[in-house]
């Protein structure tokens, strides 16, 4: 066996050689270990199992094309007969309620409300269970907010993911999977309202950890419906260009760096149903845009939680403003998306 250098002896190794040299080496030394832990820190945020689809998208088969045509009719509800909806609509969320009550019970589900006090008035979230069987105890709650910015009708920001809830629980209407599904529709993800008291979420998962609920997984549909293929269309927080495309057109599935194992389940269940795109993120909280959603209600009590979305701010360009309208998403990709996401949910219900 050959021993190791002593510290001493590759301390006089180093004097022995030319002073220019020395300070390279140790210059490569100190550089070198920050960039290696970065770059392990690196591979842990971004490497995921399988690879995301490439290349052109095949021609759309019967049962996609139907399901786009869904997709657009319950954007429409929302972003269209309802519009801008929230607290600063006056009536605006019962309207809203109202249709996703209906489309719940032709689905053979059972809405509850769930109100709850706010500083403005009285809200509430809409709820549908399906039991489970095996695993009864274990939950999977599967959600999207039903409210929008003052200033928009919100078909991307977030009827795209309402719209996806509802195809979601049609999906599993009459079925027993092992683990508890619950579909939930939150009210006020929007300011003033985003990580506040009085957010929907966030009464909703304090409610469930009060009562002791087993939430195995939150799985939150945030912004669904917005792709673009030219170069440069999509946009991130330093430093991730140089990890993820620059064309806007993947789904992205994103959690903390403690639900790393969740995200590469979703990621890995995805890839191997659906040709299309995406990407998936195990990052820091930190990261501006990681808790961007209804997921970080869930974080804060302590649940895992990820959220499944075309990334809003960093590629719609439309986000937040008047112009985020039923006509601007893409519902041929849209309705691709939503087909993956539900072979995603079915293996979560299902492990």
């Amino acid at each position: 066996m050959v021993r190791a250098p002593t510290p001493r002896r590759v301390s006089l190794r180093l004097r022995a050689l030319p002073s220019g040299r020395r300070a390279w080496i140790r210059f490569a030394l100190v550089l070198g270990l920050p960039v290696l832990l970065l770059a392990v820190m690196g591979w842990r945020v971004v490497a995921m199992p399988g690879s995301s689809f490439r290349g052109p998208l095949d021609p759309a088969t019967p049962a996609q094309a139907a399901l786009a045509a869904r997709l657009r009719s319950r954007v429409a509800l929302l972003a269209t007969t309802v519009g801008r909806r929230g607290l600063h609509t006056p009536g605006s969320l019962e309207r809203a309620a109202v249709l996703l009550e209906e489309e719940w019970r032709r689905q053979g589900h059972a809405p509850r409300r769930l109100p709850f006090a706010t500083r403005a008035g009285e809200v509430f979230n809409l709820e549908v269970e399906v039991p489970g069987g095996a695993r009864a105890a274990e939950i999977l709650v599967v959600g999207a907010h039903y409210d929008s910015d003052a200033a928009t009708p919100g078909a991307d920001d977030n009827a795209s993911g309402v719209a996806a809830l509802l195809e979601a629980s049609a999906a599993f209407a009459g079925k027993r999977p092992a683990r508890t599904v619950r579909f939930v529709a939150f009210v006020n993800e929007e300011p003033p309202w985003f990580q506040r008291e009085g957010m929907g979420s966030l009464e909703y998962a304090r409610a469930c950890r009060r009562r002791g609920d087993g939430i195995a997984a939150m799985v939150c549909l945030e912004s669904l419906g917005c792709y673009d293929t030219r170069e440069g269309t999509q946009h991130y927080p330093f430093p991730f260009s140089a990890f993820y495309p620059s064309t806007g057109d993947f789904l992205c599935f994103v959690g903390r760096v403690s639900e790393r194992d969740l995200v590469r389940e979703c990621v890995a269940s995805f890839r191997r149903r659906a040709r299309f795109p995406s990407e998936g993120a195990a990052l820091p909280e930190s990261v501006p845009g990681a808790g961007l959603s209804d997921h970080w209600s869930f974080w804060r009590e302590g649940y895992p939680a990820v959220m499944v979305t075309d990334t809003a701010p960093f590629r719609n360009p439309r986000y937040h403003t008047g112009a985020d309208t039923e006509d601007t998403l893409d519902y041929d990709r849209f309705a691709r998306a939503t087909e993956g996401i539900l072979g995603v949910l079915g293996d979560l219900a299902d492990p």
